[in-house]
Parts: C-alpha cells; structure tokens; sequence
C-alpha cells in the first residue's frame, strides 16, 4: 500500500515546458498582461480585482512605500552597512520592524474598523448621522477601556495628514468607498467630543480601512504594508550604495555612547 502525500495549492505549479499561475500560463497569458499590483490582489484573493479595487490598491501601497527615516529605513541602512553582501538581509531589517508604532498601524486599523462593521449589517442606506453614532461609540469603548483607537493621530503631521484626504478621495471615485472607509472618517469627525481633543486621521489608518473596503483579507493587511515599505527599503539601500549614512550614524553613536557602569551586585550573606 503506497503512501500518498498531497499538498495543495491554488497559487501556481511548474513543469519542465511550463509555469502555471493562478490557472494561467505565466508565459503567455500573464506575462505583460497583468500588473504586479493586479497580481499582488489575485495572488491575496483568488479572484482578480475590479478597476475600483485595483486602483486604491495600488494608491494605498503607493502612500505607504515610504516616509523617510523612519526605523525602519534607518535598521535597513545600518544592516547593510555591517553587512553589505546582504541585500535580504538589509530588507528584512527594515521589515522587521513593522509593529504597532510603523507600518502596523494599516492592519491595526483594520482589525479595529472590521471588528465593528461586521456586527452592524447593511450599512449601504446609512447616513453620516448614523455613521457618526457608531463612531462615537466605538471611541467611547476604546477609551473606556484604555484603548488607544488605531489610526488616529500622527507623530509628524499633528494639524493632518496629507495622504488621508486623496486616499478617501480615490476610492469615492472609484465607488470602493465602504463601511470601513465610513466608520473611519467618521471617527475622524466625532472623536474630540470623546477625547477632549483633536488628532488627525493617519496614512496608515486610511490606508488599513481603503484595503478592508478594497475586499482584501483583514489578516493579510500587514502584508500589504510590508510590500508597499519593501520598494522604500530598496529605495534607501539604492541611495545607500551612492551616498551612505550608514557609516556616520554608526560614529555619531558610538563616539557619543556614554558608559554607564552597572550597579554592585548586593553582598550575599
């Protein structure tokens, strides 16, 4: 009795004449045929996406490709610098700090918005009033329990960041403007009357609440900020080759380190 082992999958195979992905023959029906935006979506989906869903798709990564240095860019340099036959290795630094303060923000949000939309029905009739009702609620419970609310506010841009408006901008245009994108911009208008103050809807938060109504998978949203961040890392290694900084944010702390001795251990009777 043989022992078949099978490992499915949807997302492509290869003979020694072929490559097949997604169904398709790579070499003839998807090479130069497809974007690698479009690609990224169908590769996430399993089903190709509408010009709407592909638009602010690719507006959402574009808006999170880069935002100068930030840690991220700054531990891509530095790794490259100790290691400079390392290309993946400088990437995947700077990859590796996408967390809850950079990058992270973008699933944060919309873990955040969908956890409220997928209790509230069909919203399609709904009105800024009733958006606005369920907004402040969800600051109110956010607050109550200690909560900081997912893309609001902005270490750079205190008076608003300029990515938030395009980005709700493109996708009323592209008719992608759904619950999530709702309830976020809604929570822009109502959250001060809850926090006593006013914050800025962020890049990020857009962007994270713009993929949930775009149909990508909720789970995956930090994927797509790490693939959008991964063309601003090549960016700053590219830069990096040409005119380092590496090198002299190295000196800078370490002929700055100031040595701090440990306190004495207590004396053990």
């Amino acid at each position: 009795m043989t022992d078949e082992r099978s490992y499915p999958t949807g997302i492509g195979t290869s003979t020694s004449e072929t490559i097949e992905l997604l169904g398709l023959d790579l070499a003839s029906e998807v090479l130069g045929t497809v974007s690698f935006g479009e690609l990224a979506y169908w590769l996430a989906t399993k089903r190709r996406p509408t010009a709407g869903q592909l638009r602010v798709f690719e507006a959402a990564l574009v808006s999170l490709a880069d935002h100068g240095y930030t840690p991220t860019a700054i531990a891509a340099r530095m790794t490259y610098y100790s290691a400079p036959e390392s290309i993946q290795g400088a990437i995947a630094a700077g990859l590796l700090g996408g967390g809850s303060r950079f990058l992270g923000v973008t699933e944060d949000t919309g873990v955040f918005l969908h956890e409220i939309v997928a209790g509230l029905g069909d919203t399609a009739e709904w009105d800024d009033e009733r958006w606005d009702a369920v907004a402040r609620d969800a600051v109110s419970a956010a607050k109550a329990s200690g909560r900081k609310v997912p893309g609001l506010g902005h270490p750079v841009h205190k008076n608003g960041d300029p990515r938030t408006p395009v980005m709700f901008r493109i996708a009323r245009e592209a008719e992608v403007f759904g619950p999530h994108l709702s309830l976020f911009e809604a929570i822009g208008r109502v959250h001060a009357e809850v926090l006593g103050r006013t914050l800025p809807l962020n890049g990020a938060g857009v962007a994270g609440a713009s993929l949930a109504d775009a149909g990508l998978p909720i789970g995956l949203l930090r994927g797509f900020a790490l693939l959008a961040r991964t063309a601003g890392l090549i960016g700053h290694l590219a830069e990096e080759q040409q005119d380092p900084v590496g090198p002299s944010i190295y000196m800078e702390v370490d002929r700055n380190a100031r040595y701090v001795p440990p306190a004495s251990a207590p004396s053990q009777a």
